[in-house]
């Protein structure tokens, strides 16, 4: 069976990556169209070598689109994902809007890919946050054998995170430093530019930002609600590569060496970590890749059952399009083909 798809968002960062992930893993398609705002139709969008005209969202028929991949935001999302999911297109939405409706899946294929069952409720699955995603695959198989008790992770989140715009800020600012011209801050609330901001999404009444915040939420959603999990996220000058240092606390004794073999084995995870000079992995190797990868692999002393490790994805893809793609290739297999049984 192939599928009609429709991205929404398609000129964004993540839409774009989507349309490459689609073409790359060779998703049955019958027709892709690339959807955004009015301001960017008859724009150019690419599946593989195909160039694709943007259409206008606000002006576009759902009816005979099987999947709707939404990156555009969480307030076009909390307007279009039901309006397209009655005209009988399963939304799969990239935004904040929908992770916590408890009609609506939050999905990582690797961790709980059973839940895609629960679309039927609204026709719309959440893709979780960028920082989640990448925590999510490490942690899976480590609960599955010896029950994660607690989580302290630092994150080092790369600008294209906040998006085109975050990723023009950290290249102008760069440049007019060099130049000796006067630094702009648009997207950003201190200059990016070869520093760091403990500051992601708004803050909320406790200290904590949205982002630490859904952390937190979609962990527990996701994985195990009774998993406890504390966050501080921090925007980084990487262009592209999240980054996070995670201690865990376990109920059972679990080795570093154990935990290597059984992160080394499991879904979508690569493990470098050997203890040496560049024998760990930066953002800058992970980008374009589809691997969650973990190194620093280590026997967290401080506390009974401890480890820590260092894990490091590319959020334009596991955490964000890739995992998008995977739900739906879950979907197609697994549901939609029952559906036309």
């Amino acid at each position: 069976m192939s599928y009609k798809v429709a991205v929404v968002g398609a000129t964004g960062v993540v839409g774009r990556e989507m349309l490459n992930i689609l073409h790359e893993r060779k998703f049955p398609v019958s027709e892709v169209v690339a959807l955004a705002s009015r301001r960017s139709v008859g724009k150019d969008a690419h599946f593989g070598d195909q160039r694709i005209k943007v259409k206008a969202l606000e002006d576009f028929d759902f009816r005979g689109t099987d999947i709707a991949l939404f990156s555009a935001g969480g307030a076009t999302s909390k307007e279009w994902a039901p309006r397209v999911a009655a005209q009988g297109a399963i939304v799969i939405d990239n935004s904040s809007q929908w992770r916590m409706d408890p009609d609506v899946p939050l999905i990582v294929p690797e961790v709980n890919a059973d839940a895609i069952a629960g679309y039927t409720k609204k026709g719309i699955i959440a893709n979780p946050n960028c920082s989640t995603a990448q925590l999510v695959v490490a942690l899976k198989p480590l609960h599955d054998r010896a029950r994660i008790q607690r989580v302290v992770v630092s994150t080092y989140q790369s600008v294209s995170g906040a998006g085109n715009d975050g990723v023009t800020e950290l290249e102008r600012q760069t440049k007019a430093i060099f130049v000796n011209d006067p630094i702009e801050k648009q997207k950003f609330t201190k200059q990016i530019a070869f520093n760091v901001i403990p500051h992601i999404d708004v803050f909320m009444e406790d200290g904590f930002t949205k982002e630490e915040w859904k952390m937190t939420a979609e962990t527990k959603k996701i994985l195990d609600p009774k998993i406890k999990l504390t966050a501080t996220c921090v925007r980084v000058p990487v262009f592209i590569g999240h980054s996070e240092s995670v201690n865990i606390e376990f109920e059972q004794p679990l080795s570093a060496e154990e935990a290597r073999d059984i992160l080394s084995e499991a879904p979508g995870i690569q493990v470098l970590d050997r203890r040496e000079p560049g024998g760990y992995i930066t953002p800058l190797e992970s980008a374009g890749d589809y691997n969650t990868f973990v190194s620093r692999i280590r026997e967290d002393i401080t506390v009974e059952n401890g480890l820590a490790m260092w894990v490091v994805s590319d959020n334009l893809r596991k955490g964000a399009a890739l995992n998008a793609v995977q739900i739906a290739e879950v979907l197609a297999a697994r549901f939609l083909k029952k559906q036309a049984a």
